[in-house]
């Protein structure tokens, strides 16, 4: 019996990976596959500022392109991945906790809290990073919640 439990469970390991590989596709904001319209991940955390990544250094993690502005970004990305994905699938912040959107970002507008990437719109003198400063507990904990239903 246990032999079969153990068969069952590692023949659902694959789909496991599939499912989510298919969610972050259909569900996260991506171009072409690419997370964040080519910025570095890791730049944010290690830099606190957004900078471009370069094709000729990336990885891929659950079917999404990143790319990296160095091997070294690289390879903190590898070591952690979730820590670097940015809130909400790199979807607007203050969008998904306001009305809970999908609303593209701008990858130059930003926030870390917590150890947490929270990207933004910012565009025809709409900067919604300033409205979330405003609220941020509470669009927060909305923006958490709303997340939550899309993605389940």
């Amino acid at each position: 019996m246990k032999n079969l439990i153990l068969i069952l469970f590692i023949l659902s390991v694959p789909q496991l990976s599939a499912q989510s590989t298919v969610k972050k596709s259909k569900e996260y904001n991506l171009e072409n596959g690419l997370a964040i319209q080519g910025y570095d991940p890791v730049a944010y955390f290690t830099q606190k500022k957004a900078v471009k990544g370069k094709s000729s250094i990336a990885t891929t993690y659950d079917g999404v392109i990143y790319y990296f502005s160095s091997n070294d970004n690289k390879e903190l990305f590898k070591k952690n991945p979730s820590g670097y994905d940015p809130q909400y699938g790199g979807w607007c912040a203050y969008a998904m906790g306001a009305k809970g959107e999908k609303v593209e970002v701008d990858p130059e507008t930003f926030k870390i809290v917590n150890g947490k990437l929270f990207l933004f719109y910012n565009a025809y003198f709409n900067n919604t990073l300033k409205s979330w400063n405003k609220d941020e507990a509470n669009l927060n904990r909305k923006a958490d919640a709303n997340w939550k239903k899309i993605i389940n």
